[in-house]
C-alpha cells in the first residue's frame, strides 16, 4: 500500500491542478462534440484531443524547448506554414464558378466583413489592444485558417481561444445563422426563385485564380502566402492537366496539415493560460463576429432585391460568411422552407467562396496597418 501511495505521490496524478482538471473535462466535452453532434470533427476532434494532452502534468508534451506541441508550434504554426498549406488545399476543393458567373455576389462577400469590425470595435471598448481586437475580429469571416494566421502574427498569446472560438462558431452555423435570417427578411424575400447560373468556360476558371493573385497580391502584400496558396491549388483543380497534385492537395496534403495545425493548436490551451476573463471575453466576442458578419451580408442582399425589383433573394447575402459549404447549405435550407421549388445553393455559393477571398483580404489589410 504504502508502495502505491509513493508511486502516486511520483505521478501526474499528484500534480493535476484545478485547471487542469477543468481543461480536460472541456476536452471531452470537445471530443463529445466531434464525434456525437458531428460539430467541425474534423478540427474539434484533434484540437480537444490536443487539449487533453496539453493538461496532463508532468509529462512535457508541450513545453519549450523540446515537448513535441512546442517544436511543432515552432517550426509550422509560428512559421504560418500550416494554415497556407491548408488554403492551398481549399483551393483545389473550391469552385470559383458561382462567383465568376455573378462577380457582383463579391459584394456579399465583402458585407459580411461587418462582423470582423464590430467585433474589433467592441474588443476595443472591453480593453484588449488594436492587435489583439483584430485578431478576435476576424472570427467574424468565419475562416479558420485565416483566424488562425492573423493571430499568430498579431497576438500569439490567444491563438487557443481565437482558433476554438472560430471553429466552434462555425460548426454552429446552422444554429447561428438561420434566426438573423428569418429576422432580417420577409417571407416574399425569402420565397424569391433566382434565375439559372450562366455557364462558365473553362478559360475564365483559369484565368480567375491568376487575376485574383496579381491583384490581390499588389494590392495587399502581406497576405500573398494565403492568398497565393488558394489560387494555386485552385489552378491546380482547374487546369485539368495536374490531376495527381489536386488529389494531393485537396486530400492527403492538407489532412495532414489540419492534424498537425488543430492538434497543435489544442495543446496551446493549458488551464493556467486559457482559463481567464479574456477567454470568455473572446469566446463572447465570437458570437459578436459570427452574427455581425451574417448581418452584414443579409444586409447587401436586402440591397440586391431592392434594386434587381425582387430578382435576388437576400438569403444568399448570409453565405458571404467563409463557412464553405455550410453556410450556402443554410440558405438553401431557409429558402426552401418557403419555397419547396428554391433552389439558392449555386448563388449562394457565389458570396460563400468570395467570403474567403473577403477575409483574407481583411486580414492582409489589418496585418499591414498593425505591423508597420
Amino acid at each position: 500500500m504504502g508502495g502505491l501511495l509513493n508511486i502516486l505521490s511520483l505521478s501526474g496524478f499528484a500534480a493535476l491542478t484545478i485547471k487542469e482538471i477543468i481543461m480536460i473535462v472541456i476536452a471531452i466535452i470537445l471530443i463529445y462534440l466531434a464525434i456525437f453532434k458531428d460539430a467541425e470533427p474534423l478540427l474539434m476532434l484533434p484540437i480537444g484531443f490536443g487539449v487533453l494532452l496539453a493538461n496532463l502534468p508532468l509529462s512535457g508534451i508541450a513545453d519549450p524547448p523540446n515537448g513535441f506541441f512546442y517544436i511543432i508550434y515552432k517550426s509550422l504554426v509560428e512559421t504560418e506554414l500550416l494554415p497556407i498549406i491548408i488554403f492551398m488545399g481549399i483551393g483545389a476543393m473550391t469552385d470559383f464558378g458561382p462567383l465568376i458567373a455573378n462577380p457582383w455576389t463579391m459584394l456579399m462577400g465583402a458585407g459580411a466583413q461587418f462582423g470582423v469590425f464590430i467585433a474589433l470595435l467592441f474588443s476595443l471598448l472591453l480593453g484588449f489592444n488594436i492587435k489583439e481586437a483584430a485578431s478576435i475580429g476576424i472570427i467574424g469571416g468565419a475562416d479558420g485558417p485565416t483566424a488562425i494566421y492573423t493571430t499568430v502574427k498579431l497576438a500569439p498569446h490567444l491563438l487557443g481561444p481565437i482558433a476554438v472560438a472560430a471553429y466552434t462558431y462555425m460548426s454552429m452555423v446552422p444554429i447561428i445563422q438561420p434566426p438573423i435570417m428569418r429576422l432580417l427578411t420577409t417571407k416574399k424575400e425569402r420565397s424569391v426563385v433566382m434565375e439559372q447560373l450562366r455557364p462558365v468556360s473553362r478559360l475564365e476558371k483559369i484565368i480567375f485564380p491568376i487575376v485574383v493573385t496579381i491583384l490581390v497580391g499588389l494590392l495587399f502584400p502581406p497576405i500573398v502566402p494565403l492568398i497565393g496558396a488558394l489560387m494555386l491549388g485552385n489552378i491546380f483543380r482547374e487546369s485539368g492537366v495536374v490531376e495527381r497534385l489536386t488529389h494531393t492537395a485537396a486530400n492527403e496534403l492538407i489532412n495532414i496539415a489540419t492534424i498537425f495545425l488543430a492538434t497543435t493548436v489544442g495543446s496551446t490551451m493549458k488551464g493556467d493560460t486559457f482559463l481567464t476573463l479574456k477567454t470568455v471575453e473572446i469566446i463572447v466576442l465570437g458570437v459578436v463576429a459570427f452574427g455581425g458578419g451574417t448581418v452584414g451580408g443579409l444586409l447587401i442582399g436586402k440591397l440586391f432585391y431592392i434594386f434587381t425589383g425582387g430578382k435576388v433573394n437576400p438569403l444568399i447575402g448570409s453565405a458571404g460568411v467563409s463557412a464553405v459549404p455550410m453556410s450556402a447549405r443554410v440558405s438553401q435550407k431557409v429558402g426552401q422552407e418557403e419555397n419547396p421549388g428554391n433552389f439558392l445553393l449555386m448563388h449562394a455559393m457565389g458570396p460563400n467562396v468570395s467570403g474567403v477571398i473577403g477575409t483574407a483580404v481583411v486580414a492582409g489589410i489589418l496585418i499591414t496597418l498593425l505591423t508597420h
